[in-house]
């Protein structure tokens, strides 16, 4: 135990007297928010590979293949889609080069989508904070052999990213993702051969778990495997498709040019990783099968077992748990706090603030969301409630994606979407996904079939009524003037 705990501790040691030596280069709001737009495609890649690969992907990604097996693969793979779709898309992101989405949605549906769509990232990216707190907490209790609670553990593992974040925003966050997704690509790829060779040979999976895990849609996924199958597809493509953690990253890049060549290696090593990651549970779960075990865990189980890894191998695994969660805590930290300061203070409260000033609020505001993020951990953890990162991974990736991601790609690609049509998408979308996933799940549990509402999963009835408000909506409104579409479709300037 020692020994894990003494090289993680090493590593965010050398971490935090790199991130205090970059935090120096943070002069103003550029810095702070998109890293003074200097990255190169080497950085880009990496820190693109971090801001996805988080505890959705080592926690809840893996008690999903344990649960589901090889259907599992349908979550990541709707992240893989929508990378694909990104890449056409990147090099307009990075021209038009702001701050956050909610820049992109007031120049196409003006004030009050921005404003809209901003409470509605906050709400999914505060919620993907708290459950990054989690998976932290999991770890130190799991490499202390429960010497550290999982309720202290969340605790130390939010002040380390609240304070990280605070310290050096997007200039440390990006530039200590270089050897942190380094550490992720090489753990994953060095640790499949020792687990699967473990557990009994590639062909053991098929001997010791059940035979749904072999289905395209396991029927573990409820009374409807393909919808929900399905469901898991959608709502990760359709939160990487307007998730702004993503578009900061290309506001960072350097050039057009650089933002797009960078998406092209970041779907090659997502793949990997994700794929991995599975993997690993699965065979994982091979090994384990028949004894007591958190699924949730079996990536931290796996690597702490000398008979599955060796311990060089373990102790890297385990190192790349924490910096996904390190890395991804501070990535979805940072951009509600940027759309609090840019897309609220900025534009409702206080237009002429100086440089120095935004900063600073900033990095309150990093506290108190933090806050608020491990309050919404913290609170069922001492009250016992049940709690799934999964499920908050889930209910996050719908809530965004059916808000915020029709709109966004409406808006960059749809010159008929007009401004009342974006405004009420984002709202209907929004209230409909709040409806099942919160007031019908929590208030009238009576009516759920296999944890959703009537059995359907929300993505679906949230997806229709955002989709389809802002077709409706738009041609039963005049269409934008053409000095409106100019800023995202220059294009016009030639005709």
């Amino acid at each position: 135990m020692n020994t894990y705990i003494y090289v993680i501790a090493a590593y965010l040691i050398a971490l935090t007297i790199y991130n205090f030596y970059k935090a120096k280069a943070v002069k103003n709001q550029d810095d702070m928010m998109v890293a003074g737009r200097s990255l190169g495609v080497g950085k880009m890649v990496f820190t693109l590979i971090c801001t996805w690969i988080g505890s959705g992907t080592f926690i809840a990604g893996a008690e999903f293949a344990v649960k589901a097996g090889w259907s599992s693969l349908w979550m990541p793979a709707g992240a893989w889609v929508g990378i694909a779709i990104i890449y056409f898309l990147a090099g307009k992101i990075r021209t038009f080069g702001q701050y956050t989405i909610g820049d992109i949605l007031e120049v196409r549906y003006g004030r009050f989508a921005r404003l809209f769509g901003a409470i509605a990232l906050i709400i999914a990216f505060t919620t993907i904070v708290s459950y990054q707190f989690r998976a932290g907490g999991l770890i130190l209790n799991i490499i202390t052999d429960g010497y550290i609670s999982t309720a202290q553990g969340q605790m130390l593992a939010a002040i380390f990213v609240i304070t990280f974040t605070a310290i050096g925003g997007m200039v440390a966050v990006a530039h200590t993702d270089l050897p942190n997704g380094i550490i992720i690509v090489l753990a994953c790829i060095l640790s499949v051969p020792f687990v699967v060779s473990a557990a009994g040979g590639w062909q053991a999976a098929a001997e010791v778990l059940p035979a749904e895990h072999f289905e395209i849609f396991s029927s573990s996924f409820g009374a409807h495997p393909f919808l929900k199958g399905l469901s898991y597809f959608l709502a990760t493509m359709f939160l990487l498709l307007g998730i702004q953690s993503m578009y900061q990253k290309f506001y960072s890049a350097k050039t057009p040019a650089d933002a797009k060549k960078s998406v092209v290696l970041w779907i090659i090593g997502t793949i990997i990783v994700e794929t991995v990651v599975i993997v690993i549970a699965i065979y994982g779960a091979t090994y384990f099968w028949g004894k007591e075990f958190d699924p949730a865990a079996i990536i931290l189980m796996t690597a702490r077992s000398p008979e599955l890894l060796p311990e060089p191998i373990g102790i890297l695994l385990l190192s790349a748990a924490v910096v996904v969660v390190i890395s991804t805590g501070m990535n979805y930290l940072l951009s509600p706090s940027t759309n609090a300061i840019r897309d609220i203070y900025q534009i409702f409260l206080n237009k002429t603030a100086e440089q120095k000033k935004l900063v600073a609020i900033q990095k309150i505001l990093i506290v108190v969301i933090g806050l608020v993020a491990f309050l919404m951990i913290y609170i069922p953890t001492v009250f016992r409630m049940e709690i799934s990162v999964l499920k908050y991974a889930y209910t996050a990736y719908t809530l965004y994606g059916v808000a915020i991601t029709p709109t966004l790609i409406a808006a960059l690609s749809w010159k008929r979407a007009t401004k009342q049509a974006g405004v009420i998408s984002i709202l209907l979308g929004s209230a409909v996904v709040i409806f099942f996933d919160l007031v019908i799940t929590y208030g009238f549990p009576q009516y759920l079939i296999d944890g959703d509402p009537w059995g359907i999963p929300s993505i679906y009835p949230g997806i229709l009524v955002s989709i389809g408000s802002l077709i409706i909506v738009s041609y039963l409104t005049p269409k934008p003037d053409e000095e409106s579409l100019k800023v995202l479709f220059p294009e016009k300037n030639n005709k």
